[in-house]
């Protein structure tokens, strides 16, 4: 690979080590008014802004969060620490899946283990996830320069450098974007399932599913009947 491509993979990874996340122990134990929630999330998630003035997350945004049920309504304008735990899952997965498969990941969450004294509760939650996620930094960068390596290895026939040197960075985004592409495919075929099995469990059986489960039950009866004659 090229020079620049080799230094900008080399930046990118200095980047993903030093990104900020929300620990466990990061999380006031107090309520917060909005304006502090917004203020504490974009301390603790500045680095990982894009640009400058992007913002990590703003007024409107916490309101629509709620209006979509995605996030427990504050109590008497404050937000808990349940509530911090919630919207740092909603920031980490809103770049990837639609507000529609978040809600029905965090639902679950906000009906079980919001604001509650049962185990698991939302601070167990949100320090087993986040303990998991970042036990696989390491592995994340392996697999990083290793695609930066294939990547490096492609369109050696190109004489023009310039030309050569997009190709591979083309090449490199491409084998990052497929890897992000067949991984978001599979997380939505198992919210999908998720979804389905829930479904299914909640709904009302039909007067001809009972009917049919009548029925297996006598032959199954019968069955034993029959077995038990020919023993005797």
């Amino acid at each position: 690979m090229a020079n620049d491509n080799k230094e900008l993979v080399s930046s990118m990874l200095r980047k993903m080590t030093k990104l900020n996340y929300i620990k466990p122990g990061d999380v006031p134990g107090i309520n917060l008014y909005m304006d502090q929630v917004t203020t504490f999330m974009d301390e603790h998630l500045s680095d990982s802004k894009r640009h400058e003035d992007d913002k990590i997350l703003t007024k409107t945004m916490i309101n629509n969060y709620t209006k979509n049920n995605l996030l427990p309504p504050p109590v008497k304008k404050k937000y808990s620490r349940d509530h911090l735990y919630i919207l740092a899952f909603i920031y980490y997965l809103k770049n990837l899946l639609s507000i529609s498969d978040i809600q029905k990941l965090i639902n679950p969450l906000t009906e079980n283990c919001f604001d509650t004294d049962k185990t698991p509760d939302m601070e167990d939650i949100y320090r087993e996830v986040f303990n998991l996620c970042k036990s696989q930094a390491a592995a994340l960068s392996r697999d990083t320069l290793e695609k930066a390596r294939i990547a490096g290895k492609s369109f050696e026939y190109v004489e023009d450098e310039e030309q050569r040197d997009f190709l591979e960075l083309f090449s490199l985004i491409s084998l990052l974007s497929f890897d992000v592409y067949m991984k978001k495919n599979i997380i939505e075929s198992l919210i999908d399932d998720y979804t389905s099995r829930i479904s299914q469990a909640g709904r009302a059986k039909t007067k001809e599913e009972i009917k049919e489960e009548k029925r297996e039950a006598k032959e199954e009866a019968k069955e034993a009947k029959r077995a038990l004659k020919q023993k005797k």
